[in-house]
């Protein structure tokens, strides 16, 4: 079997550390995948800095990552989509409570993934670019055809308009990025939030209307922008996007939903050397009373709200939808694009810590990429 390694989490709150891991062959409905690049997410480091607040189910030591794009190099017995020798891109799901394993965590040179989490990379697309869309693409998927959740229409090769006006409150991020082109893809024209810097970004992925989150008329100015539409919901990214999208939701005509991708506090701090003893309560303080003032502020204006959790389509039609029927031709075809573009920081699995800390920091409209050789 082929010689395996990974950068393994082996408590909450420890750092990465490189070592041996075993080579797990796939089971029916999965592939194996060697690894090329992995991208990060704010979710592996607030796994890493939360611990057990975050994923209180997780088995340590265990593998995180969620992204990945390599090569098909052995298949499962129900397989019909890959053969060995595809070029792939693959939502890891290791750290999903039905999965908890390692071996399908995405920090490691052999990853699982399940073949409805797995859409072909055409040739002229670099591994490191294909590497920035899976959990952004699920997330926002999640969020705007499960219907939990937003449930709009599909997105398909020649949708047909819906006259309906989709919000995406941070546009600029990964998730929002792929929710405005996936709206699109659907029929529904998108109003998004960006900083002016990254207005013409947020534009060329299909945003007719771009507002600067933050002016302090910004809410005031998407409620008159949105007057005489229909409003199919909005879907927010940021921890103060929550509030605000309520307020303009509350004031439209149309869907009164709001699918909230991040929650109203940052985790950020809890990675910092000095954070101090009583960081993780006063955060959990914080976070519980800004969600019970969300839901307060919801009630009073007759919203709906629902948390996005960016895996849920595995287990749901959305998964093959995007997968399978979407996303392979609108990616050979050039409908769909792969952005943000990747900000590869490392060559290997010793630099995906680095790369951690580096996403922990922030980043506007790119994605931090590791390749691994």
């Amino acid at each position: 079997m082929p010689s395996n390694a990974a950068a393994w989490i082996k408590a909450g709150n420890a750092p990465l550390e490189v070592g041996p891991a075993p080579y797990t062959p796939p089971a029916a409905d999965q592939i194996v995948v060697r690894n090329h690049a992995v991208a990060i997410n704010p979710l592996e480091w607030i796994i890493q800095v939360a611990g057990r607040l975050a994923y209180r189910w997780l088995k340590y030591p265990t593998v995180l990552g969620s992204d990945v794009a390599g090569e098909v190099v052995e298949v499962g017995s129900a397989v019909t989509r890959f053969r060995v020798g595809d070029r792939v891109l693959g939502h890891a799901v290791g750290t999903d409570k039905d999965s908890n394993t390692a071996a399908e965590g995405g920090f490691q040179l052999y990853t699982l993934v399940l073949e409805h989490m797995a859409a072909p990379v055409p040739d002229a697309l670099a591994f490191e670019d294909a590497a920035v869309l899976p959990l952004a693409v699920s997330t926002a998927a999640c969020g705007l055809f499960q219907t939990d959740q937003l449930g709009l229409a599909h997105p398909s090769a020649r949708a047909e308009p819906t006259g309906q006006t989709l919000l995406v409150w941070g546009g600029s991020t990964s998730v929002g990025g792929n929710a405005i082109q996936l709206a699109v893809a659907a029929g529904y024209d998108v109003i998004t939030t960006a900083s002016p810097r990254n207005v013409d970004y947020v534009k060329e992925l299909g945003a007719t209307e771009v507002f600067d989150y933050n002016s302090p008329d910004a809410v005031t100015d998407i409620v008159a922008a949105l007057k005489g539409r229909t409003l199919a919901g909005a879907i927010a990214f940021g921890t103060t996007s929550a509030a605000s999208c309520i307020r303009i939701a509350g004031a439209c005509q149309g869907t009164r939903f709001v699918s909230l991708a991040t929650p109203p506090v940052s985790f950020a701090h809890l990675g910092e050397p000095d954070r101090g003893r009583f960081a993780t309560p006063r955060l959990i303080a914080r976070l519980i009373s800004s969600n019970i003032a969300l839901q307060v502020a919801a009630r009073r204006r007759g919203v709906r709200t629902k948390y996005i959790f960016g895996t849920t389509l595995k287990a749901n039609e959305v998964s093959t939808l995007i997968y399978r029927d979407f996303l392979p031709d609108a990616l050979a075809e050039g409908r769909y694009l792969a952005l943000p573009k990747p900000t590869v920081v490392g060559h290997g699995l010793h630099d995906i810590q680095h790369a951690l800390d580096i996403q922990r920091k922030g980043v506007s409209a790119a994605k931090v990429v590791v390749t691994l050789p």
